[in-house]
């Protein structure tokens, strides 16, 4: 299991950055999943890789619903401001890389845990269902919705119609 719990490590921290947006936030959450993993045992007949992805996933819920409890408690205005760029030290990439953290934060749940799944770790669609253990379909919607939602959020707009879809979103058949 420590083999397999180490190639795991590297997609884990990657999913843990993407639910998070924050480098020390994720490596939190990495470490309360690999607490959790090394603590139990997968149930019987399970892969390891969906239930450590899961037990990533709900810890991470776990916090968010921690964390309205506790800025609710506080309400304290300059706890709430948004991070500035400072415009001499940030590059282009910094930037947009900034836009899309906050395109993806602005995601449902639901939508960006899908996308980072797919895009950012690379599993397929069934990977994804199995992991989350919803219908490959819901995956499939789910994400799409994600995409249309990015591509609106960064105001990427079509080079043509051959490779666009229609107005929908969605691939012509």
């Amino acid at each position: 299991m420590k083999d397999e719990l180490r190639q795991l490590v590297p997609g884990l921290r990657r999913f843990a950055y993407s639910l998070t947006g924050s480098i020390p936030e994720a490596d939190d959450l990495l470490q309360g999943t690999l607490e959790r993993v090394l603590r139990q045992s997968p149930p019987t007949g399970v892969a390891i890789e969906p239930w450590a992805f899961r037990i990533c996933r709900n810890l991470w819920i776990d916090d968010c619903r921690a964390r309205q409890v506790r800025d609710r408690a506080a309400q304290q205005p300059e706890l709430t401001g948004g991070q500035v760029v400072d415009g001499e030290r940030a590059t282009t990439s910094q930037i947009e890389l900034d836009q899309v953290d906050a395109a993806m934060a602005r995601l449902p749940d639901s939508q960006r845990e899908i996308i980072s799944l797919v895009a950012v770790q690379g599993m397929s669609y069934q990977e994804v269902s199995d992991t989350l253990d919803i219908p490959k379909g819901t995956v499939m919607s789910r994400l799409a919705r994600a995409r249309a939602a990015l591509s609106a959020a960064l105001g990427s707009k079509p080079q043509d119609k051959t490779t666009s879809g229609s107005e929908s979103g969605r691939r012509p058949t």
